[in-house]
């Protein structure tokens, strides 16, 4: 398709005086370059498609930057950064060293909010709006969300301050369910005209304020004329708990009809409160099949919710290293939680709006009675699960690792103070590739060990998953948590025999004399990898399996600080708080005399890229801690954990 629009566009400026026609048909370009470079390069694509008119209206109507657009999640916001101005850079997204998938503030003036976690733009674009009143300025603050996002406590709580505070915000849900809500329609399409006009909205608060003057039956008359009114928008929009809020309530209109979306957001957005728009939209729309009656339109929006390259690369793509056989870790877990659903029937899962993400969508299908998916709610999840352990059932929480931290006090306060033995299973621990910082799974080594109580755990490969899933599940007091990133699982027989570890057990995969390398998870074969590297230049290293992270194997530790005077630990997670400190402060309190390196991810939020590429960067590929173990070596023998 020929660009006549798309490739001059710098700022949003550039479109408002852009003509209704020429309006659609950069939607149209929109729509379709947008499909034709992310299916060649790879990348979110169903979220931006379902909202290319939404977003032109928004930065039609508003005056971006100086208004504000808070984007949710930011999977939706593609269409956003080709209008401001990153046309040119759009080919890189999600690639080393080019543009984010998600909107980062450091990356344009127009992101005022970077999220990679979902439901909180509420709340950001509440306190922008607080912001503006308190510095007494004059901009008008917009948040898009998905309704996807809306399930998330978070959006709730936004929403109850907003009220509270009454100033002008707008908050557009973006519904892109798979059906087609009865309001969509001639009647809901003249209410929403209706009470969104301006004149209406006068008449409305004359009216209002004139029953207020009359010296009888005040209170009666403004009763009966809320009452006429409520009754009127309940029989014709859902928008009533809205309204008890303190938000005014438009809608739902047709996000697809571009006229009618900017009739509408021209009429609404100075209203000095704050106000809901319900914008229904079809994720995907102009690519997946819009059959709903047989829900392919569900299937193909989440196939096409994040698609991978096609293999037309017209860009430059970085080559890609050959895949392993095995499936990965993700792939791994969903087939044990069957295997285990068969055997044990006290089990059941529980996920937060990630099915697919963690693999569990045989598991949903085998066993849809011991399924649960909570929505955007991980703390709910959490504490759910905890309820669940109570009455005896064996819950496994499967949830990202940054997306669990939302739900840390839940944790704490509600499995791990109870003694109660709730699995987690935490999926894109460590480096999860091109979705970046907020999705690294950094942190979690650090949080789950400082919790009194918990087991934190991390499997080397598939085989090994399975043996800590069925070892958890021999715990009846504590909770167990098991970490594992996104990647190949490197082993994994599907009809293999589950082991039980005796906790705290590490595993010794290959002696050595000169340099012990203490591993966690699928690094311990970077460690092997580098171990047999290096062993040409005379160095042995003894390379350790520290499948347990908490408690750690202090047999071991007490043997190896009697034998090695150069240690080095290795882990995907921040070396701050991690499994390094742990080993460094136990070798500190028990006379170790020699040297200890920490190898992790840094004290800094690391960037996105792939997998591969960030562990590189790092120094946490083999070369990388070959280097590391030549420099230790190197080193004169001085105390230095």
């Amino acid at each position: 398709m020929q660009l006549n629009y798309l490739p001059n566009i710098k700022s949003p400026a550039d479109i408002r005086g852009y003509s209704n026609a020429e309006l659609h048909e950069l939607c149209d370009e929109l729509r379709n370059y947008t499909i034709d470079t992310i299916t060649q390069i790879g990348g979110h694509l169903a979220p931006t498609l379902g909202v290319i008119e939404l977003t032109v209206a928004l930065h039609y109507t508003y005056n971006t930057p100086k208004d504000k657009l808070i984007w949710d999640v930011g999977h939706q916001g593609y269409a956003h950064k080709l209008l401001t101005g990153r046309y040119d850079d759009f080919p890189t997204i999600r690639k080393f060293k080019g543009l984010s998938g998600f909107l980062k503030r450091t990356e344009s003036d127009y992101d005022v909010i970077g999220a990679g976690h979902a439901s909180t733009s509420i709340s950001s674009a509440l306190g922008i709006a607080e912001g503006r009143h308190q510095n007494k300025e004059d901009f008008r603050v917009a948040a898009i969300i998905g309704d996807g996002a809306m399930t998330g406590g978070l959006a709730f709580e936004g929403i109850n301050n907003a009220g509270h505070l009454g100033r002008q915000l707008l908050v557009i849900l973006n519904d892109n369910e798979m059906s087609i809500s009865p309001n969509v329609g001639a009647i809901s399409t003249y209410f929403t005209r209706l009470i969104s006009n301006p004149l209406y909205n006068r008449i409305r608060n004359e009216i209002w304020d004139l029953t207020g003057k009359l010296p009888i039956a005040k209170t009666t008359t403004r009763t009966l004329i809320r009452k006429v009114e409520e009754s009127l928008k309940s029989l014709i929009v859902p928008g009533i708990l809205f309204d008890e809020l303190g938000f005014r309530y438009f809608g739902p209109i047709d996000g697809h009809d571009l006229d009618e979306v900017l009739h509408t957001l021209e009429n609404i957005k100075d209203i000095q409160k704050p106000v809901l728009l319900h914008v229904l939209t079809k994720k995907g729309k102009g690519m997946v099949s819009m059959n709903v009656e047989n829900r392919e339109y569900h299937d193909d929006a989440v196939k096409y919710h994040a698609v991978k390259p096609n293999g037309k690369k017209p860009y430059k793509i970085e080559k890609e290293v050959p895949k392993s056989t095995a499936p990965v870790f993700q792939d791994v877990f969903g087939k044990l939680t069957c295997e285990i659903a068969r055997n044990r029937k006290d089990t059941v899962c529980v996920t937060a709006a990630m099915r697919e993400g963690t693999g569990l969508v045989p598991y949903s299908k085998e066993f849809p009675d011991r399924y649960y998916d909570v929505g955007i709610a991980e703390g709910h999840g959490v504490t759910f699960s905890a309820g669940l352990a109570t009455e005896g059932v064996r819950p496994i929480v499967a949830i990202y690792s940054t997306f669990l931290q939302r739900a840390y006090d839940h944790i704490v306060h509600d499995c791990a103070i109870q003694h109660l033995p709730v699995i987690f299973c935490m999926d894109r621990s460590g480096i999860a590739g091109e979705d970046g910082p907020t999705h690294h799974g950094a942190l979690d080594l650090t949080y789950m060990r400082c919790i009194q109580g918990m087991i934190v755990t991390a499997p080397k490969s598939g085989n090994e998953f399975r043996h800590l899933l069925y070892t958890a599940l021999n715990i009846k007091d504590q909770p167990f948590s098991i970490r594992y990133p996104k990647t190949s699982s490197v082993e994994f027989d599907e009809n293999g025999q589950a082991e039980l570890l005796p906790i705290g057990s590490w595993d010794v995969e290959q002696r050595g004399s000169d340099v012990a390398i203490l591993a966690v998870g699928p690094m311990v074969y970077t460690a092997l990898d580098a171990a047999k590297q290096i062993a040409s230049s005379g160095i042995t290293c003894e390379v350790v399996n520290c499948r347990f992270i908490k408690p750690m194997d202090t047999a071991y530790l007490d043997s190896m600080k009697k034998k090695f005077t150069k240690i080095i630990t290795l882990e995907e997670g921040t070396t701050t708080g991690g499994f390094g400190d742990g080993v460094a402060g136990w070798l500190l309190e028990n006379g170790f005399q020699g040297q200890l390196k920490k190898l992790g991810l840094p004290d800094t939020f690391v960037e996105h890229g792939s997998r591969d590429q960030i562990l590189a960067m790092l120094g946490l590929d083999v070369d990388g801690v070959v280097q590391s173990i030549r420099n230790l070596v190197s080193e004169k023998e001085t105390v230095s954990v």
